[in-house]
């Protein structure tokens, strides 16, 4: 059974391209004054974030390109394996950024690739093969994230596609669920998701005892790992109720 929730391949396809479109948009719109001030992301600038974001568009005719076998692994593999790839993707980005990337041309390339592949298809990743929609749901979770780290280094809001919003948050919360399995607390991030996860003693009707509800962008930074349960705590953006609501030990859930 899979471990995170499949959405529907029309809708991923859409949604991943209107979300790298809205980057597309957005990093247009940034000075170059913008684009040389600190990113959020340590040691990167501005530019260097977008150039992440054309890296991870990049990705698609990479993969494309390499021999698969089969389907081996699914989104929440590609989650929970993220960090271990920091190096390599710090690399990547720099030197496509030195290459003088377009993010608009990556997008249209990558646009060329999915024309070409079935939702089942397999494609080639790091640690195995990976459906072809589901490989999509991993760089809709890249797309939302970095949007997100855009907006909090430029002080400027992010326009996401609200359909690739939706898909990252439950993602993220399936990947809650299916990291620490059990029923003892449900996780609300309303409009998005609900989930009930860690061990204890299983709720049956009513109001859970434990609680625990986030807005959509915090949980993105909490999931992602841009903000500590505790930071998010003392600004009052969580609310949890109950002994075991709390999760910051399972926190972030991918790098």
């Amino acid at each position: 059974m899979p471990k995170t929730r499949r959405p529907q391949p029309a809708k991923v396809r859409q949604a991943v391209l209107n979300q790298w479109r809205a980057h597309v948009d957005y990093a247009a719109a940034l000075t170059p004054e913008q684009l040389a001030e600190p990113s959020k992301l340590t040691g990167w600038d501005v530019r260097t974030l977008v150039g992440h974001v054309a890296f991870t568009v990049h990705t698609v005719q990479v993969r494309a390109a390499e021999p698969v076998a089969g389907v081996e692994a699914e989104v929440f593999d590609w989650m929970t394996a993220s960090p271990t790839a920091a190096s390599m993707v710090d690399a990547g980005t720099r030197e496509l950024v030195g290459q003088g990337v377009v993010l608009a041309d990556e997008v249209a390339a990558a646009e060329k690739v999915m024309a070409r592949y079935g939702d089942e298809e397999p494609i080639a990743m790091r640690f195995g093969g990976m459906r072809f929609d589901d490989f999509l749901v991993s760089r809709i979770v890249e797309a939302v994230v970095h949007g997100d780290d855009l907006e909090r280094s430029t002080g400027r809001e992010f326009p996401h596609d609200r359909e690739a919003l939706a898909i990252t948050v439950r993602q993220l919360a399936d990947a809650m669920a299916a990291k620490v399995p059990g029923n003892s607390v449900e996780l609300r991030v309303p409009p998005f998701a609900a989930v009930q996860c860690v061990p204890g003693p299983r709720h049956t009707r009513g109001t859970p005892p434990n609680v625990v509800e986030i807005a959509p962008k915090t949980w993105l930074r909490l999931a992602a790992g841009r903000v500590t349960w505790d930071e998010a705590l003392a600004e009052a953006k969580i609310s949890a109720s109950g002994s075991r609501a709390d999760l910051q030990e399972f926190l972030p859930l991918m790098g």
